[in-house]
């Protein structure tokens, strides 16, 4: 068994894919796996499933940073085969795509820890931040890439400023002793200097907008202990006739909360989104500087600013505004009439609606379906339409689950919800008189949010014969900012309690195996699953993904954007330890997979490791498994594959089930010991 595990784990050593660029793809069309024949009576998570670990991974290109210009639509995009680094692209007015920045450079910005809003394109040069070093390059057409910014300096949300002759970024300096400091400044767009400072003294800053006349410039900070969903300050200023910042003021409002994605419309006016009455609507200025509201909504016009650069409205016109908002997990598009306040809803069918944007007298937009479909959309009319998706694998629609929105009674007499996804192949059916194994997934957040969005990784268990639950649990984005905060005093209490409560509402209804539940998260994810596991004896089968299971040890390594986050959300310094799995090793008696990536950045490894031996000595089924990645910045698809298998194994061996395929058998400590429920 020891030899086993030894070549598992050196297995997963083999991280790195290399590999290069291909100009990104329309829908072509790939060929589809031959079907299995028949309709074969298996059990549960046996099923054979034509939903490989390469169909989840390898073609998982993702789309971002959408930037319109007189050139044309520049985009982000992922490139799986080259280990997820980003690449920029450049699609022309007659539809053709060209490659603009290769995915070696890797474009990704680090400011805020999360980055967002890479690059800004300037006629036919880009200005980009490379991921290795975080140095903004000037790439302009034959000319090699041109570092602007000093070593240790990071940039994100970068506009162009014609007056100055300039960029406005945002600036993060680690070049300081303490906490990084913080700033708006202008960059010279010709040759590298140390820029010049605009707006300093807050902590944080983001999206910084100029007025259509190039007079007067916009822009968002906040200060600890608050995050950017909590409570931010909306600032205007003069520009001079060379571009320079004059008479700074902050717009006072009487209702405090979190403002986010200034914009001014075509005649001048400023509108931004803010939750003053409990939900994120989108308010603007009237001629006295005083927040008006333009639609009243019990909706979201924003998600919580963990990266920067998302906006959710552009403007077609004077007097028109197109918008995206989430409701109860739906996602819509509408038209505002600014003068009348009339709405018009726009025909489109999507699950998630992102990076909205103005392109001249049109309205373009990410988005995504409950079904593979997604791209770059443009609006015409009261409808969408496709003008560039990326290459993505065939799924025959009969194999598709797609969800159920759910809402269950959980502590304090609120709600929580959550994602239902059953079971679903053509070719098989399980047996009579038996439920379902579960899945109970945890989104990478405690202001996340699971989402109706297609994913393959979701596909990939349900094909096989798994139910999947995807919590939306108390703190989530999306149901407005009381449930937001209700997190606030009681992570790794509230949403750990959301999601044992919802394991039991759907074994009450009937949908799952109660003998057979399984918990996995990611991150912060990982934290609530591995909580669940010590706190509660609900669950058989616990997966954590790069998991906190020592909140002092991950207070410790915390950076400036989420320092004084996890006291808000913890409470109390005591919950520290109360609250980590950690501290209550004597609860944790169900099986364990711990997977970790060596080089975390964020979450040192030596938290898995003593999770993995602490657990060992008990005698309870245990595995860790270690990949030379980073979670916190990069996992390679190769990693994930293996992981996504291992995993797989894993609940074959603990619901007492053999996968289909050629699986991996997983090497799990204290195998022996394993009580079945």
């Amino acid at each position: 068994m020891r030899a086993l595990k030894t070549a598992l784990l050196a297995l997963a050593g083999l991280f790195t894919l290399a590999g290069c660029d291909s100009d990104p793809k329309r829908n072509e069309v790939v060929e589809a796996k031959p079907a299995i024949e028949g309709v074969n009576i298996a059990q549960y998570g046996s099923w054979a499933s034509p939903v490989t670990p390469e169909d989840v991974y390898d073609l998982a290109d993702d789309i971002s940073d959408v930037r319109a210009t007189s050139q044309g639509i520049y985009f982000v995009q992922s490139n799986a085969n080259n280990g997820g680094k980003k690449a920029v692209y450049r699609l022309e007015i007659e539809g053709s795509v060209t490659k603009q920045i290769s995915s070696n450079f890797d474009i990704r910005s680090r400011v805020h820890e999360y980055g967002g809003s890479p690059f800004v394109a300037i006629g036919n040069s880009l200005f980009a931040t490379k991921f290795s070093d975080q140095i903004l390059y000037r790439i302009a057409p034959n000319q090699a890439p041109f570092p602007l910014t000093p070593n240790g300096t990071r940039h994100g949300g970068c506009i162009s400023n014609p007056k100055g002759s300039r960029l406005i970024c945002i600036r993060e300096d680690h070049r300081v002793k303490g906490e990084p400091v913080n700033s708006l400044v202008g960059i010279n767009l010709s040759y590298a200097d140390e820029g010049e400072t605009l707006i300093s003294g807050a902590d944080f800053y983001s999206a910084p907008t100029l007025s259509p006349d190039q007079t007067q410039l916009a822009w968002v900070s906040w200060q600890h202990p608050n995050m950017p969903w909590d409570e931010t300050q909306l600032w205007i200023a003069d520009l001079d006739s060379k571009g320079a910042i004059q008479n700074p003021r902050q717009i006072k409002t009487e209702q405090q909360g979190s403002i986010t994605q200034p914009l001014f419309s075509p005649t001048g006016q400023l509108y931004f989104v803010a939750d003053f009455n409990n939900w994120w609507n989108i308010y603007r200025l009237n001629e006295a500087l005083e927040p008006e509201i333009v639609l009243e909504k019990q909706a979201e016009f924003a998600v919580a600013d963990w990266q920067v650069g998302k906006y959710s409205y552009a403007f077609e016109n004077e007097h028109s505004l197109v918008a995206s908002y989430n409701h109860g997990g739906e996602a819509e598009l509408i038209r505002i009439d600014t003068i009348s306040g009339a709405v018009e809803a726009i025909a489109a069918n999507f699950a998630e609606i992102t990076y909205v944007i103005q392109n001249g007298s049109e309205v373009l937009f990410v988005g995504e379906k409950e079904t593979p479909e997604k791209g770059i959309y443009k609006i015409q009319g009261r409808s969408a339409q496709l003008v560039y998706a990326p290459e993505l694998p065939v799924m025959d629609p009969n194999l598709i689950s797609r969800a159920q929105s759910l809402s269950f009674k959980t502590g304090g007499g609120q709600s929580a919800h959550g994602y239902l996804y059953l079971p679903k192949n053509p070719n098989f059916v399980g047996p009579k008189n038996q439920e379902p194994p579960l899945v109970m997934m945890l989104h990478p957040g405690p202001t996340a949010k699971a989402s109706r969005a297609f994913r393959r990784d979701i596909q990939y268990w349900t094909s096989r014969g798994f139910a999947v639950f995807d919590v939306n649990y108390r703190g989530s984005t999306g149901f407005g900012r009381d449930y937001r905060n209700s997190l606030y005093g009681n992570w790794g209490k509230s949403d750990v309690e959301d999601a044992v409560r919802a394991a039991g509402f759907l074994v009450n209804r009937g949908d799952v195996d109660g003998r057979k539940l399984a918990i996995r998260g990611n991150r912060a994810g990982g934290f609530t699953a591995l909580s669940a596991i010590a706190y509660y004896s609900t669950f058989g089968a616990g997966v954590s993904y790069s998991g906190i299971s020592d909140m002092e040890e991950f207070k410790r390594s915390a950076h400036k954007f989420e320092s004084r986050y996890l006291l808000r959300l913890l409470g109390d310094l005591d919950n520290y330890k109360q609250r980590s799995a950690m501290y209550n090793l004597k609860g944790v008696n169900e099986p364990l997979l711990l997977i970790q990536g060596v080089n975390d950045s964020l979450i040192p490894a030596k938290q898995s490791l003593i999770m993995y031996e602490s657990v060992k000595r008990k005698g309870i089924p245990v595995v860790y498994l270690e990949f030379n990645d980073d979670a916190a910045n990069r996992v390679s698809p190769e990693s994930k594959k293996q992981a996504l298998e291992a995993e797989l194994s894993f609940y074959g061996q603990i619901f007492g089930f053999t996968p289909a395929g050629s699986i991996p058998a997983l090497a799990i400590e204290n195998i022996d010991n394993l009580r079945r429920r």
